[in-house]
């Protein structure tokens, strides 16, 4: 039984690993997060890898708040350069593998095409910045690991633009959203199983791969999407990202290619509308279970 150590695991992508733990019954599951589990303390870390030794680590955690990086540099390098590191170290010295999660921003979304693993990146933000180096702390590392670039991540868990909409639609009939970005909506359940499916091949070596949903549109389109499949009335109004100006500059285009890890690990990749249906109906449940607890 291989045992998968779960980094980050109080954020929307560790709780979604966690929900799918009982569909990997040869997988033994250890969860870790803040203040208990530190990734950028490698005495800590060490610790947990002689107490549970883990076969694989799965690092969910990161700085994700983009906008709030630009001004908080220090804690963003910290938790996307220096803890990538840490664990890239201690999993080298232990002989074990490594699946770190990164993201599309680290390109600057100039490209009308979907982006490949092999395109060069050019990040235009703190937030991408940090990412990019936390890949390359991975790869100078010499250990056995894998990079996972993914973008748009939604759940039913935490918080994220799929939320934030159907909040808005409770007290708005009318929202503004940006027109002008696009990307793939990814059901963070979807990534899990991404994720859980290459944690059980023996990899060696690096190796980098993009993970989204299919398909590609707009956060007008998606946020349409959303008010429709939940049976809302709130309608989006499209507007240019010039007349939403936030800290950080986001990709207009980061439309990823998944060609690679497809063709490496056989997953079969759902349309992001499907990924939203499932998404939807998943946190309609969450709700209803926790009023009735």
């Amino acid at each position: 039984m291989k045992t998968i150590l779960v980094t980050g695991a109080a954020g929307q992508l560790g709780q979604s690993i966690r929900k799918l733990a009982p569909l990997y019954p040869a997988f033994r599951f250890v969860y870790g997060d803040l203040p208990e589990l530190d990734i950028t303390d490698k005495a800590c870390v060490k610790a947990w890898l002689t107490e549970h030794a883990p076969d694989v680590i799965v690092n969910c955690a990161a700085y994700t708040a983009v906008d709030r990086a630009e001004q908080d540099k220090e804690t963003a390098r910290r938790v996307n350069v220096d803890g990538p590191a840490v664990l890239a170290s201690c999993v080298r010295e232990a002989g074990i593998r490594l699946i770190h999660i990164s993201t599309d921003y680290v390109f600057d979304g100039r490209s009308e095409a979907p982006y490949t693993e092999d395109d060069a990146p050019a990040p235009t933000s703190v937030y991408g910045v940090t990412k990019l180096a936390g890949e390359e702390a991975v790869r100078s590392a010499g250990c056995n690991a894998v990079v996972v670039r993914t973008a748009w991540l939604y759940s039913e868990f935490g918080r994220n633009f799929m939320k934030t909409m159907l909040s808005l639609a409770a007290t708005h009939d009318t929202v503004r959203v940006v027109c002008d970005q696009r990307g793939t909506p990814t059901y963070a359940s979807d990534l899990a199983g991404a994720l859980l499916t290459i944690a059980g091949v023996p990899f060696t070596g690096f190796s980098l791969y993009h993970y989204t949903n299919e398909g590609v549109c707009t956060w007008a389109a998606f946020a349409a999407a959303i008010f429709r499949m939940a049976g809302l009335d709130t309608q989006v109004i499209p507007i240019p990202t010039s007349e939403y100006p936030t800290p950080a500059t986001r990709p207009a285009s980061s439309w990823l290619d998944k060609s690679r890890i497809r063709q490496a690990f056989g997953i079969d990749i759902p349309q992001w509308e499907d990924g939203l249906q499932r998404a939807l109906r998943a946190l309609q449940l969450l709700e209803l279970s926790q009023k009735q607890a």
